[in-house]
C-alpha cells in the first residue's frame, strides 16, 4: 500500500503499537514537552492573528473567559483545512467581498482563502453477516486501490472491506441489532468536484460554513457508481459463498439504474476526513494561491500555514503521513532561517 508504484489488493500498514495509534501528540510533542523553550496551553481559542500593517505580530486568544494577546516574531497556523482558513478570514485575510458581508475589517484581499476545498467523498455499503467477528479483530485489514475505467488518474479509487466501528458507522445504523455489521468503505481518491469554506459570522466561536459540493462533477458520480457495482459483484461471487453475507444498503432497487444509484449516493456520501486545499500552495501569480512553497502567506510577513490546507489538491491516499511530512519539511526551513 505504501509503494509508489503499487496497485491492486494489499494489507494496510497501520501506525499502531499495542492497539494505540501513534499520533503526533505521542511521537513528537510528548518527547519535546519538557523543553524550557516550549509552552503548551490547552483550552485556548485563537480568535485572530494580529498585524502591524501587513506583518503578523501575534495572536489574540481566549482562555478561561479572558481575552489577551500573545506577541510573536512569527505565527504558524496549523489548524487544518477547516480552522486555518477560518482563522485567516477572522483576521481579515481573504476575499474582500465575503469579509465585508460578515463584518470583518480587511487586512489583505486574498481570494483563495477557504476556496478549493478538497476531500475524498466516501460511501459505506452495509452488509450483514451470519458469522460473528472474533473478539479483538481489527476493523480494517486489507484494501484495494485501482484506476477506474476511463480515468487519467492512476489509483483514483480506494475500497476496503471492514466491520463497523467508530467513524465507519453508517448513518442510522441500529446498534441494538443482533446482526454482525460489515461492508465496504469506498472512497474516490481524485474527485474533480471542489467546494468552499466561508464564515457564518465574525464570531470565532461559530463554526464556519462548509460546502464540499460532492459529486457535482459527473465523472465523480460515474466512478463511484462503478465501484459500488463492483463491490456488489464481488460480494455475490463464489469466494464469499461460505461467509453468509447479505447486502442491506444500497438495495436492489438502488442498483437498478444510474438515476436511482445517484439518489442513493447523494443520500449517503460522507467525508473520509481528508479535507485539504483551502489555503493552497502556489506562485504569487495564481490569484487563488494562499501560500508559497515554504508555507508563507502571500502578501503577509511573518505568517505561515503548515497543515493539509496548503496541498493544492488532496493526495490519492490517506493524508496523515503527508501532513507530517509537510510539517517536517517546513520546520527544517524555519530552523535554517
Amino acid at each position: 500500500m505504501n509503494h509508489p508504484e503499487s496497485t491492486g489488493v494489499g494489507y494496510y500498514a497501520l501506525n499502531r503499537v499495542d492497539g494505540i495509534r501513534m499520533s503526533t501528540a505521542l511521537t513528537y510533542l510528548q518527547m519535546a514537552r519538557h523543553r524550557l523553550n516550549l509552552t503548551i496551553r490547552a483550552d485556548v481559542l485563537a480568535r485572530r492573528v494580529l498585524f502591524d500593517g501587513v506583518r503578523s505580530v501575534g495572536v489574540e486568544v481566549e482562555s478561561g473567559g479572558e481575552v489577551f494577546a500573545i506577541d510573536a516574531d512569527e505565527v504558524v497556523l496549523s489548524g487544518g483545512a477547516i480552522n486555518s482558513p477560518q482563522l485567516l478570514m477572522l483576521s481579515g485575510v481573504g476575499q474582500r467581498e465575503h469579509l465585508a458581508e460578515v463584518g470583518v475589517p480587511l487586512t489583505l484581499h486574498l481570494p483563495g482563502v477557504g476556496q478549493n476545498l478538497r476531500d475524498h467523498p466516501a460511501v459505506f455499503m452495509l452488509y450483514e453477516s451470519a458469522e460473528p467477528i472474533p473478539p479483538g479483530s481489527p476493523a480494517l485489514q486489507i484494501g484495494m486501490r485501482y484506476t477506474t475505467p476511463g480515468s487519467e488518474f492512476r489509483n483514483d479509487m480506494q475500497m476496503r472491506p471492514l466491520h463497523v466501528r467508530t467513524e465507519h458507522m453508517p448513518i442510522n445504523f441500529d446498534l441494538t441489532s443482533d446482526i454482525t455489521p460489515t461492508g465496504f468503505s469506498i472512497a474516490l481518491q481524485k474527485a474533480l468536484s471542489s467546494g468552499e469554506l466561508r464564515l457564518n459570522s465574525s464570531d470565532p466561536h461559530q463554526q464556519p460554513y462548509l460546502n464540499y459540493r460532492y459529486l457535482t462533477h459527473p465523472f465523480d458520480g460515474e466512478r463511484l457508481r462503478g465501484a459500488i457495482r463492483l463491490c456488489a459483484e464481488l460480494a455475490e461471487s463464489s469466494a464469499f459463498a461460505d461467509v453468509g453475507i447479505a447486502r442491506i444498503s444500497p438495495n436492489d432497487d438502488d442498483l437498478k439504474s444510474d438515476d436511482a444509484l445517484d439518489r442513493w449516493l447523494l443520500d449517503n456520501v460522507l467525508t473520509q476526513h481528508h479535507s485539504s486545499g483551502t489555503c493552497k500552495m502556489g506562485p504569487a501569480s495564481d490569484e487563488m494561491a494562499v501560500v508559497d512553497q515554504y508555507g508563507r502567506v502571500h502578501g503577509i510577513d511573518g505568517l505561515r500555514v503548515v497543515d493539509a490546507s496548503i496541498m493544492p489538491d488532496v493526495i490519492r491516499a490517506n493524508t496523515n503521513v503527508t501532513t507530517i511530512m509537510i510539517a517536517e519539511r517546513i520546520s527544517d526551513w524555519m530552523g535554517q532561517s
